[in-house]
Parts: C-alpha cells; sequence; structure tokens
C-alpha cells in the first residue's frame, strides 16, 4: 500500500531517510529549512515544499526530523491554525524531552490528530543498513498504523509505552553512548601516551565484557583525529546530554556523572567541534599539544 507521507526536517538524519521513503515506493513531501543536498532525493521523485503546512496537509503521516525542541516549536506548532493537524498522524522521531513530548501531543490530540513519539537508535549508516532502532511512544493503535513506515529504516521497532516514556528510553541509551565514548576516549588516550601498542590494546579489549561496538566505530576518528562528515554532530549529543540531566534531575538521580560529560562536550566545542563527530570529546581529553 502507498502511503503518503511527510518529512520535515531533511539533515543529516532526515535526507536518508527521506530516500529509503521514495525507495520503498511511496509518495514523499519534504519541507526543510535549507534546500540544500534535496535535489538528488527529488529526482527520486519526492515533492518538496517551503510549507511545512503543506507537507503536513498533502499527507497522511508526517514525520518530524528536527534538531530540537525550540526549532520544533517554531517550524511545526508556531502557526496560528494548527487545524491542519485534523485527521493526521504526527510521527515525532527527534530526540525531546518526555515533557516537551506530551506537550506536543495534547496539541495534536486537541486539533483531532493522532501523535506517536519514535525516536531512533542510530546514525546516518544505520539509516542505509536499515538497521536503526525505533522506540515509540503512545497508543497501540497509533503504533501499529505507523509500523509499516517505521519498518522502513529499521526492523527493529518497539512500542515503549505511553507518550514520553520512549524519549526517556532515548535519553537513558544516549547517556550511555556519551559515558561510553568518554571512557574509551580516556582509556585509548592513556594507551597512546605511554607508548602502548593499540593494536594490542583494543584486541583485549574485544575480548573482554566492557567492549561495545562503538569502541570500533570511533578508534579511527579518534587515532587519526578526523573528525569532519560525522555520523552525529558534538552540538546534538550536547543538546541531548541536557536533557538527560533534566530527567535525572526531575527523577532525584545523581548526575555528578552526566555533569562531567557535559563539561567535556562544552570544551569540545569551545575547541572548534561543535559540527564535527562527537569523537573530537577525544580532543578535550587528550589535547595534542600534549602529546
Amino acid at each position: 500500500m502507498t502511503l503518503k507521507v511527510g518529512l520535515i526536517g531533511a539533515g543529516l538524519m532526515g535526507a536518508p531517510m527521506a530516500r529509503k521513503i521514495v525507495e520503498a515506493g511511496h509518495s514523499l513531501i519534504i519541507h526543510n529549512r535549507s534546500s540544500r543536498g534535496l535535489q538528488p532525493i527529488q529526482q527520486l521523485g519526492a515533492a518538496i515544499t517551503r510549507s511545512p503546512m503543506k507537507a503536513l496537509s498533502e499527507s497522511d503521516f508526517t514525520i518530524v526530523m528536527l534538531p530540537d525542541n525550540d526549532t520544533i516549536e517554531q517550524v511545526v506548532f508556531g502557526k496560528e491554525d494548527l487545524s491542519v493537524f485534523k485527521g493526521k498522524t504526527l510521527i515525532m522521531m527527534s530526540t525531546i524531552g518526555p515533557d516537551q513530548s506530551r506537550d506536543f501531543a495534547e496539541v495534536v490530540a486537541r486539533e483531532g490528530g493522532e501523535y506517536l513519539e519514535a525516536p531512533v537508535l542510530g546514525s546516518v549508516p544505520d539509516v542505509e543498513a536499515r538497521r536503526l532502532t525505533v522506540m515509540a511512544g503512545g497508543t497501540p493503535d497509533t503504533f501499529k498504523k505507523c509500523l509499516p513506515l517505521l519498518e522502513i529504516f529499521g526492523k527493529e521497532c518497539h512500542l515503549i509505552g505511553q507518550v514520553g516514556q520512549a524519549a526517556v528510553m532515548k535519553l537513558a541509551l544516549n547517556q550511555m553512548i556519551a559515558t561510553l565514548t568518554i571512557g574509551f576516549a580516556t582509556s585509548l588516550s592513556m594507551v597512546q601516551a605511554h607508548d602502548l601498542d593499540v593494536s594490542q590494546f583494543m584486541n583485549i579489549l574485544r575480548q573482554s565484557a566492557v567492549y561495545a561496538p562503538t569502541f570500533d566505530t570511533k578508534l579511527v576518528r579518534m587515532i587519526e583525529r578526523k573528525f569532519k562528515d560525522p555520523n552525529f554532530p558534538t552540538k546534538h549529543l550536547l543538546k541531548d546530554v541536557d536533557l538527560v540531566l533534566s530527567v535525572l534531575r526531575e527523577a532525584d538521580i545523581s548526575s555528578s556523572i552526566v555533569e562531567s560529560v557535559r563539561d567535556i562536550l562544552h570544551l569540545t566545542i569551545e575547541n572548534g567541534f561543535a559540527s564535527s563527530d562527537y569523537s573530537a570529546m577525544i580532543d578535550a581529553i587528550h589535547p595534542p599539544e600534549n602529546w
């Protein structure tokens, strides 16, 4: 069955998602704040519009993949007339806080639409390989309705619970991404600073219980200090870590480790790596001038 899909936000993750939607044979209309990079998707058959409201009105399902809450409020919810949501399904795939997601859900429901939060675990290569993990929050009926679209991006699609609960699950996982990366960067720096064999270190690590595949994913970038063409930019990870801190504080959970992570992310951005891959955190942990 051909679906009428809207996409608001065709950036780093949104663009490859758009290609997957078109390749799956569905109708797609895209709104992006910049037209840069949209021509190849348009040549595949997607329509491009300057109006986010048109993307909503001309589709049955609209995916939102924007970088942060403020942008979502401005682009999607900043219009006086939100009746366009009536009879539509909004799929929030951006990483936002649980309270923010629940607020958006209330607006959509009030206007007669349906809302599903569906943040994903994975990056650009995972979109291309159809191995994103989708975590959904909403009603079982809405999830079932959206599932054929979500499965375009990955076979692992999970209904976590109500709106807000999938957002927390996503942030819990992103917290681990940040802390694991810093832990690996610190250990790798120790090995390099003492002229130890990195290959031997990695061989031992891979056979241990503390190994995570992300270590190999970031290894070459960290060794060569090449952080361009990011799978996920540092500034976006900092945004997610700030959301994690809000959730921790609301639940009265110690946030000391995550606050240290945020400090390193801030320093990484101060060093000029805001739009670079977040593996650039090693530059803040072990600056080149200290080699």
